[in-house]
């Protein structure tokens, strides 16, 4: 199959939004199938937390890259989930304000 062919079956295939635990390194596998599946992830990382912090570091920065290859996007939705998206998705992130300095007389 091409890759237009695949590109093609992902869209008329509908995507679902799926909210998986992170329990093991193991599961990084299973969660970037279903990206490329073109499915949405809503990702609870506290069970691998619980046990390794350092392989939820891990796991994340592995996503991350995997997410950065299919065009996708990542963010976290506060300390317990991750949102990951596929690549004709985007995640929207409020603009930073730079205060604008008050004029000073010259």
């Amino acid at each position: 199959m091409s890759t237009s062919e695949r590109e093609n079956e992902k869209v008329t295939k509908k995507s679902c939004l799926k909210a998986l635990p992170l329990r093991e390194l193991a599961d990084v596998e299973v969660i970037k199938h279903e990206l490329a599946m073109g499915n949405i992830i809503i990702l609870k990382i506290t069970p691998l937390a619980r046990k390794s912090v350092a392989d939820v570091k891990i796991a994340v920065n592995e996503l991350s890259v995997f997410v950065q290859s299919i065009g996708g996007d990542i963010a976290s939705l506060g300390e317990e989930r991750v949102v990951i998206v596929p690549d004709f998705i985007k995640i929207w992130r409020p603009e930073t304000i730079v205060p604008k300095k008050a004029p000073t007389a010259a």
